[in-house]
């Protein structure tokens, strides 16, 4: 036989960790990563995108989730040194409009002197809520309000003493009524006429006192304008010694503020506004209004006018570089921010101080990371982030008043400038959709962060690997793995990969299993992670998730499923499939048939005829037709239609693995020649016979060597394979041991003519244009057989 079966050698390949010293006994000596292993495509890509300032250069991290693409960009941010390009970090606080009280003011402040201007209004209110009441509450003031008082009475007198002293003369006297009112009363001596005793009088002097009264009417009406304008001077003298004296007072307060504010423009304005404001509204102070004061002091946290708070949105460390804000709740009001409501008697009202802050507030100036499938989940929130990243402004408004009708009268806070790099977590098909439907996208989002699935193996990324593990180990503060325990992991993570040459970057898969060695480790008492404990978390793996596999397995044992793994059969063969949950997969024998019949050639594909095989099996088995036709209709048409089919199959069949089984079968059928049944074969095979890679080839062998198991183990047994699949051989150690002991077999084949002489036992045979097939070989008796049928 020409081909031989591989060396138990290049089956497994085993960690030798030879790029770590001798001395160097478990991750305890090893310095720990404070990077992800294997992903300098997308750190490069992430430093690209933080270096530039300009709009739109926001980062898509692809990738599948436990790449740690969270983790290796929070490492890279928390030690990326802007040097010196950084933005600009405020405080932003929002304030009172003075002017129009449903559009607060923004100010921005030095990065954390937001509380402490909060504290120094807060301050400065407290201490005018009882200066104030105090500077109303002397003698000073008493006496200049008194003069007041006295001139205004002084001149009132003063302008009625004249006309009370001409009514007199004409026997008539002016009173004021209990109501306030002016009366002039015709006289009888000293007493007022009666009806009866006015109407006594000569109809003369009854007008004489109608006109005289009329007279004097006309000339009161004039002094109670003069009054009148006494009182608005009065009102206007007194109004402005109160501002003064309340002036002497809010000046004396605010100055010091002013003096240490003053290289900031924006609150030394916002102070001269309140001082006018305050001056303005003296009532609140001094309670004169107790209604009014009630509403002005019902403040959710500090009893103090809620006009005159300083809500502090965002206050920022002033020692950090950049603030980094992870959002794991991407919601309208989380991302936005959001404004509160208050009820005071019944009365639902809100105002500047009520404005909550969102993750955007935060993350101003610096960076927000939010993953992507969340952000498009809630409603609002992707149209809502586009429109901020465009305008480069943030703006508090009312969800409600977004998407109703309604005309809700609410606040319309002035917008604060935006500066934040977006990172948002997704995978492959989100990222595709994004790209496909959303126009926005590719110029929100300039770069994209690609994530590897797995990196090269060498010594060096060995290396690596294990300071990674170590990195892990310290983080969680597990016990310490020793050298062969660090090995193990690392050749879990090849075969993770499905690749001799390759190691899995599913950080979470390593994480995952340390933890669980960890706790096997410690459930032993033991004081360090040794590779028997590896192995034993990686069997309770396995045993949680292998129910539909032992439920497989039984019914090869029972004989539910007919396979035979010994003898020889014709157009019989043990194709091989892999069979997948969401967390688990593994392998299982197959059989394939073919069977014969008087026709023209063409191959009747059961599974596509039932509508159970998909697509690319469907093409699997066009390519072996074609490949049929190249080898045994060169000059005339096949005589024979074959039907094929995988017997007991039940589901949906996929897949080209089976192409080089199917052919087998075929050419078994056609040749009348038996194939071993203790062989099982898996393979890919193209248009001239060459042999193609497949997936799960770890897998089907496992499958298949357990099926061995279960129906009797025999020294010849073993699987056929593609050569291109053989640096993915990463096996069971109890296989690699069958193989060294000649107990198993594994062929790796380049074309499909290999894998018919090793399952006949006889060489496929080779066309000669003189003399065909040779009449000993595989190919030779099927063509003997055809020629027979065409006659």
């Amino acid at each position: 036989m020409s081909v031989k079966p591989l060396s138990s050698d290049k089956l497994y390949r085993a960690s030798a960790l030879n790029e770590l010293a001798a001395d160097c006994t478990s991750t305890k000596h090893l310095t720990p990563l404070d990077e992800i292993v294997g992903q300098e495509r997308a750190q490069k890509a992430v430093e690209f995108a933080m270096s530039i300032k300009e709009k739109g250069y926001n980062i898509y991290a692809v990738g599948r989730n436990g790449l740690g693409k969270r983790t290796m960009i929070l490492r890279y941010l928390n030690r990326h040194d802007p040097n010196g390009s950084s933005v600009p970090l405020y405080d932003w606080c929002y304030v009172a409009n003075f002017e129009e009280t449903r559009s607060p003011n923004v100010l921005k402040l030095p990065p954390g002197t937001g509380h402490q201007f909060k504290k120094e209004i807060e301050k400065l209110m407290l201490r005018l809520v009882k200066a104030l009441p105090l500077a109303f509450d002397n003698e000073m003031y008493y006496s200049r309000s008194e003069t007041l008082k006295n001139q205004l009475t002084q001149k009132q007198e003063s302008s009625l003493v004249t006309l009370t002293n001409e009514a007199k003369e004409k026997s008539v006297s002016l009173s004021l009524t209990p109501q306030g009112e002016y009366q002039l009363v015709a006289m009888n001596g000293e007493e007022p006429h009666t009806e009866e005793t006015f109407a006594k009088l000569s109809e003369e002097e009854q007008q004489q006192f109608d006109d005289t009264i009329s007279e004097l009417e006309k000339k009161l009406r004039g002094i109670v304008r003069q009054l009148t304008e006494m009182e608005e001077e009065f009102s206007d003298k007194f109004e402005k010694l109160n501002e003064e004296v309340a002036l002497d007072v809010v000046v004396h307060f605010i100055k010091p503020l002013k003096k240490i504010y003053k290289g900031l423009p924006e609150v030394k304005a916002y102070l001269t506004a309140m001082q006018k404001d305050i001056l303005d509204n003296l009532d609140i102070f001094l309670e004169e209004s107790e209604e009014q004061v009630a509403l002005a002091y019902a403040a959710l946290d500090k009893k103090m006018p809620r006009r005159y708070q300083v809500n502090v949105l965002v206050s920022q460390d002033p020692d950090i570089k950049f603030p980094i804000v992870v959002e794991d709740s991407p919601s309208y009001h989380s991302i936005f921010g959001y404004v509160e409501n208050a009820t005071y008697k019944g009365t639902v009202f809100t105002d500047f101080s009520l404005i909550r802050s969102g993750s955007l507030h935060r993350a101003n100036g610096g960076v927000l990371l939010m993953d992507a499938v969340k952000v498009l989940e809630r409603p609002y929130v992707w149209d809502g982030l586009k429109r901020a990243l465009r305008a480069r402004k943030l703006n508090v408004n009312s969800l409600e008043r977004e998407v109703t009708l309604s005309g809700t009268i609410s606040l319309e806070p002035e917008d604060i400038p935006l500066n934040v790099k977006i990172i948002l977590f997704g995978d492959y098909q989100t990222y595709q959709l994004l790209q496909q439907y959303d126009p926005d996208f590719s110029e929100l989002f300039r770069v994209t962060a690609d994530f590897e699935d797995e990196m090269a193996r060498t010594d060096a990324s060995e290396a690596q690997y294990a300071r990674f593990i170590s990195s892990i180990v310290n983080e969680s503060e597990m016990l310490h793995c020793d050298r062969k325990a660090i090995a193990r992991i690392i050749d879990y993570s090849s075969r993770q990969a499905g690749d001799q040459n390759k190691l899995s970057l599913h950080s979470a898969d390593i994480a995952n299993l340390l933890r669980e060695s960890n706790y096997v480790a410690k459930s032993s008492k033991a004081t360090m992670i040794r590779a028997n404990h590896v192995e034993q978390a990686l069997l309770s793996q396995e045993m949680r998730v292998s129910r539909l596999k032992d439920q497989v397995m039984q019914t090869f044992q029972n004989g539910t499923t007919l396979i035979d793994t010994e003898g020889a059969v014709t157009g019989q063969i043990n194709g091989l499939s892999v069979i997948s949950t969401t967390d688990y997969q593994f392998g299982a024998p197959n059989r394939i048939t073919a069977s014969t019949a008087f026709g023209e050639g063409e191959v009747f594909d059961i599974e596509r005829q039932v509508k159970l095989g998909g697509r690319i099996h469907s093409k699997g088995v066009m390519i072996l037709s074609a490949y049929l036709a190249s080898v045994f209709g060169r000059t005339k048409t096949i005589p024979l239609k074959t039907h094929l089919t995988f017997e007991q199959s039940y589901g949906g069949v996929d897949g080209d693995s089976a192409s080089m089984a199917e052919l087998c079968a075929i050419v078994s059928a056609f040749s009348q020649t038996p194939l071993r049944q203790d062989v099982a074969i898996t393979g890919s095979m193209n248009q001239f016979g060459q042999a193609q890679p497949i997936g799960g080839v770890n897998e089907k062998i496992e499958g298949f060597f357990d099926v061995c198991v279960i129906k009797g183990r025999q020294s010849t047994q073993g699987v056929i394979i593609p050569q291109s699949n053989a640096h993915n051989l990463m096996l069971r150690k109890d296989i690699v041991e069958a193989v060294e002991k000649g107990e198993f077999h594994i062929w790796a084949i380049s074309h499909v003519s290999e894998a018919i002489e090793i399952l006949t036992g006889k060489p496929a045979g080779t066309w000669s244009e003189e003399a065909g097939y040779p009449l000993d070989s595989v190919f030779g008796q099927a063509q003997v057989k055809l020629n027979a049928l065409r006659l």
